[in-house]
This record gives structure tokens, sequence and C-alpha cells, in this order.
């Protein structure tokens, strides 16, 4: 899953449109936040610590890599590629109303990569994360029908929590980097305090999908 709620842009704008000059510290450090800890790089680590806790070996890496690729690298490449052919101006494509596409990407990516882990026999706790953040992707997707609800902040919760569930309580410290990816939103205007708390307990639900295994 990739960051869909991002403007492209290095300078803070006013409700005008104009662009303020130059950015403030605060701004600074927001956009850092927000680029660090934007859902491929979370999903990356993230999945390759639920597979390894998963799996309890070293082969869990390779079974967090795939779900890493299909829940975050595939929709982020599928974006370039939309990028390089002029269909969106920015990767983050910032109407809301054109994101459609890219959350049937994802709905399909990590579709196709969790029947690969059913048969391959694949870790009982990835192949259950795999489907939570399935679940948690057709949500966002009805919801951004009719509201901005931050993914960038639903991924970074949805991480912290599956790691909890598979591995250690300890992991919820993690919320951590998620209340910072939920300040970095809305002190850069793309959010408001509602939307990404909306998104990070969308994100925290996902480890619910624990409950049924």
């Amino acid at each position: 899953m990739t960051s869909t709620d991002t403007p492209d842009t290095t300078a803070a704008t006013d409700t005008t449109g104009t662009t303020d000059a130059p950015a403030s510290p605060d701004h600074a450090t927001a956009r850092t936040v927000t680029d660090v800890f934007q859902p491929r790089n979370v999903l990356l680590i993230g999945m390759l610590g639920i597979g390894l806790a998963a799996a309890g070996h070293w082969t869990g890496l390779l079974w967090g890599f795939l779900g890493a690729l299909c829940a975050g690298l595939i929709p982020a490449g599928y974006i370039e590629w939309e990028r390089g052919r002029g269909t969106w101006g920015d990767r983050h494509v910032v109407d809301r109303t054109k994101r459609a596409p890219i959350f049937f990407v994802i709905l399909g990516s990590i579709g196709t990569g969790s029947v690969v882990m059913v048969l391959g026999h694949a870790p009982t706790g990835i192949l259950v994360a795999m489907l939570a953040l399935w679940a948690m992707t057709v949500i966002l997707l009805a919801v951004n029908t009719v509201w901005k609800i931050s993914v960038d902040a639903a991924v970074a919760s949805s991480a912290v929590a599956l790691l909890a569930a598979v591995h250690s309580p300890w992991w919820l410290l993690g919320y951590v980097m998620t209340v910072a990816v939920c300040w970095s939103r809305v002190a850069l205007g793309y959010h408001t305090v509602m939307q990404t708390v909306a998104g990070a307990s969308l994100g925290a639900a996902t480890a619910g999908a624990f409950l049924l295994v």
C-alpha cells in the first residue's frame, strides 16, 4: 500500500493557494517525518518483521518481503507508471476522486499475494496480516469516496498493531511513530486531526483479525 494523500510540494501553501517562503522548521520536520514513514517504507519494515516473527526463522523474511511487495511496492510502482503516462501530476495523487484505481490495484495485489501464501503454506501470522490489510483497504476505499481519511496514518498504525499481535505487545511502543505520522499530516495541512485519528483507529483495528484465528 502506498501513500495516496499527500500533495507533492516542498513549500507551505495558504488557503488561497499561494506559496509561502521559506518553510518553517516545523514544516520541514513534518515533511521529513512524512517522507521517511510513508506507507511503502513502513510496510517494508513491518511486513519483514511480521514474516520473521510468524515463521520463527529467517525464511519468514521471504514471506514478509512478498507481503511488502504486494501491499506497498507494487502499488507504488503502479503510481509511478501512471505518472509517466501523465495520468497524475504527482506521486501522491492529491485529488481524492482519482484514487479509486490505486485502491483496486492494492486490493488485487494483496489478494494475489495472499493466494500465493496459501498455496505456499506461508506461516499463519503473515497470511492473517495480509488479509487484515486487504480488509483495511476495502474500508479505506469506501470511506475515501466521501471523506479524505488518512492512508498514511492507517498504514503506520496497522503495521504497529500487527507486529504487536504476531510478536510482542512491546511493539505497541511503535505508536510513537504513528503519532508522529499523524502530527506530520496535520502540520502539513493535508488532513484534519479527525482524519488522522480515523485512519489510525482503522489501522489499529486490523490486529483484531488475529482474534479470529
